[in-house]
Formats: structure tokens, C-alpha cells, sequence
């Protein structure tokens, strides 16, 4: 480091430690992340102040989602990288990362880091690991060499799978399922069906609305026929698994009517078929055997799981270490298949598996000689500007879903979505520009609109920003659940039957329309537009009850309760339900009605009092409306450029929306800002994925936190 600009709280592990101290007084570090440089100092007393200030930044980026410190990406933009100090933080009341790094080199500071009891390349035991420019905590630097391994050793196979699969047998299978080859270009669902049956590892992603879930419903009827075709008396054990319970449900829901409607023969066999595939759809972590209070799953490599495929739903959702878990849980023999977006938002937790599986996807790469398997099993042809005489193993075991059957090319949300994924600004701007021309795409700027224009908007839809629809629908507000509530209200004498139907249209109405939000806190975030929003209802007379809860007051679950067999992320409607008292006169009880997700307009009613977990939900996070689907969204951006405000955050936000999307912009210039801004995740997974030297299991030994 160049002397002139030396930071003097380097010179000493003591002032480094004040340093972070500090850092975690004004919130720019967890207590977490200072509690970890001050152990490793506990433990080695000659740890160089640049190892302890590495640790801590690790730890720290681990908190953010990232896998890992790159230490050059820090070194060229410390305050982007690190996102310190936080927006709104005092200037100049302590020396801040841009400061304290000024002058250094990538050479320099891992000279810095370089102490044989803490850190190593890779071998021992060393609670951090220096590799590739990246400082990792052991344990997340040990799952990503695990995953590379594992899935290198599931394409390891691949040619001697796709010699032995009867082509004709296939092909006759996929004329059953999806028709004749040829009609409209590459039918990529099919491609995926007939890629699944050659390999022990397959990825299919695509947008909301590509048919990801009519893929694998066809590919396991498609696996199921040829086990039968192959005279096993069994059937192929298969399980599916999501990671939430929300997404459990719903693809639960999804499968059993794909199944029901599979083309498949009338005779027994197909009957066979039909049954072979399961509908009921757990969470990864009740499919694995969560142990309560710890990182371990009762199913590892030492007891893996009893399956022969496994369908892993909503996997962007999916961070390092569970995915890691899933690897040590499969059997060797079994097929593995990942589903889900690639542009989606990835976890909330540290790691982007899904993304950096797919990082070529869109490019295809295939080689000639998986164009030409792929033509003689399945009839597709491969567009040549998808061909890659270079192309990797692994992307030969990679589909992408092209064909989006909600949002065509005359879709506005559509070319919105598919603008913003470009980080095309300019034609994102000129879509919402040519808003008056399409009915499914509004605009709303809040500077110069006046006192409260945002939450008349979100009270009423901000229907006059759209035309009608072709079959006169408008987009909603929350004022039409809420009008629905009191309009169809049953009356006290009504019959169990009528109460549940009556529910079972709000909670339908509800799920017409949905604000999002980019942050939590600030005049922009959930927290502040929950409660703007009630104000508005109430100064309306559409909620007119007093206290924590009142009959229209929707709530999201925040965690899992099996015991109430409702699941985070989980939305209700409260409502005054008719009853008897206890004299036997029509009364009316405060419950909460959830949907069943199985059970059509059916509903569950749950007292208040039983539900310790829930916040108020007229505005969520997009992370939390991740998976959800609603008739019309609307997001709110922030009035500044913030961390969070991504690409992948927007494009989430906008495939949210089945028929309408809104952007609300206080001031404009900030969705060009976030269009810009992507999410780039400190991570190795890619070199890990491509060979580099594998490391042990993540599960033995090691003292990384």
C-alpha cells in the first residue's frame, strides 16, 4: 500500500477491531461479522489486521448473498461492492472501506492474508480459504467445490446413458405427449423431455408462463412409460420438493391437473402411467429431514434419500448449502432435475446456483453430436445459431424454454420483461412510453401528482392508466376485494356452505392485485405504505374496524406452522365469520380464511390469536412475492438509487403480473439506474463447475463458520 494514504487503523489488530466496532455501531456491519474477526484474533494473536479486516468483510458479504469476498472487485469499488457505508449513513464520522482500502493492491492484501493456522488455498482446515482472488469461509468455499464435483460426476456418464436409450421408443412416447415435431420451430419442451432421458442431471428454465411445469409432468409420464416399456415390475420412485411450502403447494396443485389431462392411452397401462406420477409436493428441507436447531438433514450420503428421480421446483430460490444438501442426499443412479427462472431473484441466502448453472443457457452451445442425438430421439432440430463446436458437458444437459404462452410478442408486459432482462433502458423507457396503445402495461409518476396519489392508486387500481381489456376487465385495487367483502356478504343466517364460497371470492378478488415494493424501510418500503395504505382504506369507510385486527386486514405468513398447516409466504383475508353462540343467535367471530390450495374455493379458518407469525400484506418485499402470481401488480420504486434495486429485482416484479402491470415512480430516472444495476454474486461456483480442484465434503471436518 502506498504509504501517503496509509490508514492507521491497519497498524494494529486492536485498532482494526475498534474500527469494525464502530462500523457495527452505525450499522454498517452484523455484530456477527465483528464477532468473527474478533475470534479469529482470540485464537491467533499475530493475525495480521488485513486477515481480520477480510474475515469480517467475508462474513459480512455472506450477509448480502454473496459466497464469497472478491477481493478485486472490492478493491476497484469498495463502497458498490460492500454497499457501505448503507444509504443515509452520517459522511465522515469514521474511516469507511473506500478510505481504509485506498492505495491497496489485490497482491497486497493477500500478502496480507496469508497466516498458516487461518488461511490456505484449499488443503487443512483453516477457517478461511484464498483461492482465485476470493476469500472464502471454509465451509461455503467446500459446498461449492462439492456441487462442481457432484455435478461433473453426473455428466461424467452421459454418452454411455444416451447409447443405451431406445430412440424409437422415445420418440414414439413424445409423438403421444406433445403431437408431431415440426410444427412452429423447436419445441423446446420436447427437447427437454427427450435430453432428461439420456442423463443423470437436467436443468429446464425459462419465464413465468413457458410451461416448466407441463414439461416435467410429461417428462416423468414420458420416464414412467419407458420403465414399463423396459418390463420393471416397479414403477420409478420419484419425489418432488420445493423450497418454500407456498411453492410446494402450488406446484402440488399444478401436477395433479397436468396429470389429469395427460394424452395418455385408455387402456390400463396408461392408468399405470397416470398413477406413477405423484401430485403431493413437500419442501426441500421436510424431503431432506431437517434436524431443529442445527445445519444437518437426517438424509446425507451416508443415508440417501429412497428415490429414483428427484424434481426440484423454484430452484433460483435455492442458496448454496441446500443445494449442497441435495447433492450429498442423492442416491448415484437417480436423475435429477432442476426447475426455474434464471433471471428470477436468487436466494435470499448466500449463493446463486441456479443462475450460474445457466449462466450460457441462453446461448445454447450444443455440439453436433447432441443436435444430432437430439434429432434422432426426440425430431427437434436445434437452430444453428445455438450450435457451439466448443460447447461444455454441461451445457448439453441445459434447456431453456423459449416460447412464453402468458406474455406473447404483443404483450407489453412481455417486451417489458424481456427489455429489462437486455438491460435495454432505453427501450424500457419506450415501452411504458407507448403505454396508451396497449392494455396491460400503466405508468404512474408521482412528482407533480399531488397529496395522496399514490395511495388513491393503490387503492383503486389506477384504472385510468389502462385501456380495457378485450373482455372489459380493469385492473383492480385493493378497494375490490374489500368491496366484495361487504357486497357479498352473506348475512348471519347463511349456511356453511354460502360463508365458505363467500371467502373463497375475497380470496380471489385479494389475489387480483398486489403492490411491491423494493425495500422494507423508508418512505418507499413495506413497513411505512402498510400503513399509509390502511390510513387510506380507512379515511374511504372500507375497513372501518379498530385494533390489530379488523375484517379485512390481509396477512402473510412469516414461517412455516405444520401444526396450523400453513406455510411463510401464505396469504389470508380476515373476515367476520357468521356463527351461533353459545345461546344458539347468529353471532359473528373475527377469522382469518386461507385458500386451499387443493380444495378449489374451499377455505381454512384460523383464529387471530393462533397466529403469531403474519404481518399486515397490502404491500409485500418482491422477494416475498417471489413464486406468486397476481392479476395486476404494481411496484413502487424508491425515489433513489438503492442496493437492492436490481435488474432481476424488476424483472421479478414484472412477471408477477398475469394481466396488468403498474410501475409507480416517484421521481423519474431511478428504473433506468436499477436497469443498469445487476446482481453480481462473489462466488467460484462457475470454475468449480468446469473443474477446478475438488475439496472435501462440506459435512466432515473443518472449523469455518
Amino acid at each position: 500500500m502506498n504509504p501517503s494514504v496509509r490508514n492507521e487503523a491497519l497498524d494494529s489488530a486492536e485498532g482494526l477491531l475498534d474500527l469494525l466496532d464502530a462500523w457495527v455501531g452505525l450499522g454498517w456491519l452484523r455484530a456477527l461479522d465483528h464477532a468473527f474477526a474478533a475470534f479469529l484474533h482470540q485464537q491467533v494473536a499475530q493475525a495480521p489486521p488485513l486477515l481480520l479486516l477480510g474475515a469480517a468483510l467475508a462474513s459480512h458479504q455472506l450477509g448480502r448473498g454473496h459466497v464469497c469476498l472478491d477481493l478485486d472487485a472490492t478493491l476497484a469499488d469498495p463502497d458498490r461492492s460492500l454497499s457501505l457505508p448503507p444509504e443515509g449513513a452520517a459522511a465522515g464520522v469514521v474511516s469507511g472501506p473506500a478510505r481504509l482500502l485506498r492505495g491497496m493492491t489485490a497482491d497486497a492484501w493477500v500478502e496480507g492474508l496469508s497466516h498458516p493456522d487461518l488461511v490456505s488455498a484449499g488443503a487443512g482446515d483453516t477457517p478461511l480459504v484464498c483461492t482465485g482472488g476470493r476469500l472464502y469461509l471454509r465451509r461455503f468455499w467446500a459446498c461449492e467445490q462439492y456441487i462442481g464435483e457432484a455435478v461433473r460426476g453426473r455428466l461424467a456418464d452421459s454418452a454411455i446413458l444416451r447409447a443405451g436409450v431406445d430412440a424409437a421408443s422415445v420418440r414414439a412416447w413424445l409423438d403421444r405427449l406433445f403431437g408431431p415435431p415440426g410444427q412452429g420451430g423447436t419445441d423446446w419442451q420436447r427437447v427437454a423431455c427427450a435430453l432428461a432421458t439420456g442423463g443423470r442431471f437436467t436443468v429446464v428454465t425459462g419465464g413465468p408462463g413457458t410451461g416448466k411445469t407441463t414439461t416435467v409432468v410429461r417428462l416423468l409420464a414420458l420416464l414412467q412409460a419407458l420403465q414399463q416399456e423396459a418390463g420393471r415390475a416397479q414403477p420409478l420412485r420419484i419425489r418432488m420438493a420445493a423450497p418454500t411450502g407456498k411453492a410446494a403447494a402450488r406446484l402440488g396443485a399444478s401436477v395433479a391437473g397436468a396429470v389429469h389431462e395427460l394424452p395418455l392411452p385408455g387402456d390400463g397401462a396408461g392408468a399405470r402411467i397416470r398413477a406413477a406420477i405423484p401430485t403431493d409436493v413437500g419442501t426441500v428441507h421436510r424431503l431432506l429431514g431437517s434436524r431443529p436447531g442445527t445445519r444437518h438433514f437426517r438424509h446425507d450420503s451416508g443415508n440417501p434419500l429412497a428415490l429414483d428421480v428427484l424434481v426440484v421446483d423454484e430452484a433460483s430460490m435455492i442458496d448454496l448449502e441446500l443445494m449442497t444438501a441435495v447433492f450429498q442426499a442423492l442416491p448415484d443412479h437417480a436423475r435429477l432435475v432442476l426447475l426455474g427462472d434464471r433471471d428470477q431473484l436468487a436466494s435470499v441466502e448466500a449463493g446463486a446456483v441456479l443462475g450460474e448453472l445457466c449462466a450460457r443457457a441462453g446461448g445454447g452451445h450444443y455440439t453436433a453430436p447432441s443436435r444430432e442425438w437430439l434429432r434422432r430421439v426426440s425430431g427437434e432440430e436445434i437452430p444453428g445459431a445455438l450450435l457451439d463446436a466448443r460447447g461444455e458437458e454441461l451445457d448439453q444437459h441445459i434447456v431453456m424454454l423459449r416460447r412464453s404462452y402468458r406474455f406473447g410478442e404483443d404483450s407489453a408486459i412481455g417486451s417489458l420483461a424481456r427489455a429489462v432482462n437486455a438491460g435495454d433502458a432505453a427501450a424500457a423507457r419506450a415501452i411504458l412510453a407507448g403505454q396508451g396503445m396497449l392494455p396491460d402495461l400503466a405508468v404512474q409518476t408521482l412528482e407533480g401528482a399531488g397529496e395522496g396519489a399514490l395511495e388513491r392508486s393503490v387503492v383503486h387500481g389506477g384504472a385510468e392508466g389502462f385501456r380495457p381489456a378485450g373482455d372489459g376487465a380493469r385492473p383492480a385495487g385493493h378497494a375490490d376485494y374489500l368491496c366484495r367483502m361487504v357486497g357479498e356478504d352473506p348475512g348471519d343466517e347463511a349456511e356453511p356452505e354460502a360463508v365458505s364460497a363467500w371467502a373463497g371470492r375475497v380470496l380471489e378478488a385479494h389475489r387480483g392485485f398486489q403492490l411491491l415494493c423494493a425495500v422494507r424501510q423508508g418512505p418507499w418500503g413495506v413497513e411505512q405504505l402498510n400503513r399509509r395504505v390502511e390510513a387510506a382504506l380507512r379515511t374511504e369507510g372500507l375497513i372501518t374496524g379498530r385494533g390489530v385486527w379488523y375484517a379485512g386486514r390481509p396477512v402473510m405468513v412469516t414461517a412455516n406452522d405444520y401444526g396450523l398447516g400453513l406455510m411463510n409466504g401464505d396469504i389470508g383475508v380476515t373476515l367476520r365469520l357468521p356463527h351461533r353462540d353459545a345461546d344458539g343467535r347468529p353471532a359473528r367471530a373475527l377469522r382469518v380464511a386461507f385458500p386451499k390450495e387443493d380444495r378449489g374455493d374451499r377455505v381454512r379458518w384460523i383464529q387471530p390469536s393462533r397466529l403469531t407469525r403474519v404481518e399486515t400484506v397490502y404491500a409485500m418485499t418482491v422477494h416475498k412475492a417471489q413464486g406468486s402470481e397476481f392479476d395486476h401488480t404494481a411496484l413502487l420504486l424508491p425515489d433513489h438509487e438503492v442496493p437492492v434495486l436490481t435488474r432481476e429485482l424488476l424483472y421479478t416484479a414484472i412477471t408477477r403480473a398475469r394481466r396488468w402491470f403498474t410501475l409507480i415512480e416517484p421521481v423519474p430516472g431511478v428504473l433506468e439506474q436499477a436497469i443498469e444495476r445487476r446482481v453480481i454474486r462473489g462466488s467460484g461456483l462457475g470454475a468449480a463447475l468446469r473443474g477446478s480442484p475438488p475439496g472435501p465434503d462440506p459435512g466432515g471436518g473443518g472449523n469455518g463458520r
